[in-house]
């Protein structure tokens, strides 16, 4: 692509992200579903004005990325700490039910073989932690206790995913799985969850003390953002997702981890405000095009409408794909039905992460275009859907007398 045509795309991209962020916003939906249908509308959906490329998936990338390190600025690490059985709990049981039911349903209804029933299963584990936390930033519901639980739940559910697409990739291509191969990633991500919160405390007291001498604007946005550029990288050397290098880089800079980590390195409210305040606009500028780029990457005319295989598998996967999540919030305890509910629908959405496991699995030659559509499908019917169940619920939660006690998670 050359470069003056890549320029009018970026036009193109922000400008309908934020007009159709405003429609939905006018009729009180999330505007991240007016964002996903900006990527429908002017991608290879509807009019075929864009289609994605290497650079606007780069700078999705980035938006991601920047996304959840605001998540992770604004995360309380003491409830998230709390709330870790909990989301360990949800996370395995969002994993394990989607798994087991779509692997029965590649295999007992549609008789695949076990290689295409193990990634069409693998698919449905997903959890698009980018999608839900969108949502509920939209929602101003980030800090809830169903929150914390929903955003370590989505963590660990994109780790899992990692090490079942390694290896599922591995059995594809060998033919057997390699135990020491898939122990090294677990380490290696364990080690970057243990290290890499730490090291990014370490180096923001480093930019504080850089942004208090310096006498030259803008030093904090430039030197933030490669301090979570940085651990990005990180995180995919060590085999992790790399916008919870983002999240790490985040959690570090949030004026709760001082009390609850490292209480010798320090650091004032006042800077994590700071930081705060210059990244907003930067973080509101990328994180649109990661969702426009989504519906930029589906493309719903190779679909054939009129195949009955196409009808039958789409509606059983998407049945088992959002019953499989929606059943491991009803694995807590001491929580609220609605609670419970709001949790398990927060793990609905698939998006981009489903879309990488779909893509491997398609680029790899295991299954084929009708059965890629199928998935593509539920991908799609899952992130939209998910935001509007997530918005009713809430409503009918605040509507309501339902007050679970705010006690310890």
């Amino acid at each position: 692509m050359e470069s003056h045509t890549f320029l009018l795309h970026l036009v193109i991209i922000l400008l309908s992200a934020r007009l159709m962020g405003e429609v939905a916003a006018y009729f009180q939906i999330p505007s991240v579903i007016g964002e996903l249908l900006a990527g429908l509308i002017i991608g290879p959906s509807i009019l075929g004005v864009i289609e994605i490329s290497n650079s606007i998936h780069l700078l999705a990338e980035v938006g991601v990325i920047l996304l959840l390190f605001e998540v992770g600025l604004e995360t309380d690490v003491g409830k998230l700490t709390a709330a870790g059985t909990k989301a360990l709990t949800v996370a395995i049981a969002g994993v394990f039910f989607p798994f087991v039911l779509g692997y029965l349903v590649s295999s007992y209804v549609f008789d695949f073989s076990l290689l295409i029933s193990l990634f069409i299963a693998s698919t449905l584990t997903a959890t698009s932690v980018g999608i839900t936390l969108r949502v509920l930033q939209d929602l101003k519901k980030q800090n809830t206790r169903e929150a914390q639980i929903i955003i370590g739940s989505a963590v660990l559910d994109d780790i899992i995913g990692i090490i079942l697409l390694a290896m599922l990739y591995e059995f594809s291509v060998s033919g057997r799985i390699e135990l020491f191969t898939i122990g090294q990633v677990i380490l290696f991500i364990g080690l970057f969850f243990l290290i890499a919160p730490l090291a990014a405390k370490a180096i923001s007291m480093v930019i504080k003390k850089w942004d208090e001498k310096s006498e030259i604007p803008g030093l904090l946005p430039t030197s933030i953002v490669s301090l979570i550029l940085l651990f990005a990288w990180i995180a995919h050397q060590s085999g992790a997702p790399v916008l919870l290098g983002g999240f790490a880089a985040g959690l570090a800079l949030s004026p709760q981890f001082f009390f609850t980590v490292t209480p010798l390195l320090g650091q004032s409210e006042e800077f994590t405000y700071k930081v705060e305040k210059h990244m907003k606009p930067i973080v509101h500028l990328f994180s649109p095009i990661f969702f426009v780029a989504i519906g930029l990457s589906l493309n719903l005319r190779t679909i054939d409408w009129s195949s009955s295989f196409f009808w039958q598998l789409s509606g059983l996967l998407l049945t088992v794909g959002i019953a499989g999540k929606l059943i491991s919030g009803f694995f807590l305890k001491n929580e609220s039905f609605n609670s419970k509910l709001i949790i398990g629908t927060a793990m609905i959405p698939r998006g981009e992460v489903g879309l990488i496991f779909a893509n491997v699995g398609y680029n790899a030659k295991i299954f084929k275009e009708d059965i890629y559509a199928a998935i593509i499908i539920v991908i799609t019917t899952t992130t939209l859907l998910a935001p509007f169940f997530l918005r009713s619920l809430y409503k009918n939660k605040s509507n309501s007398s339902d007050t679970h006690p705010d006690a310890g998670i």
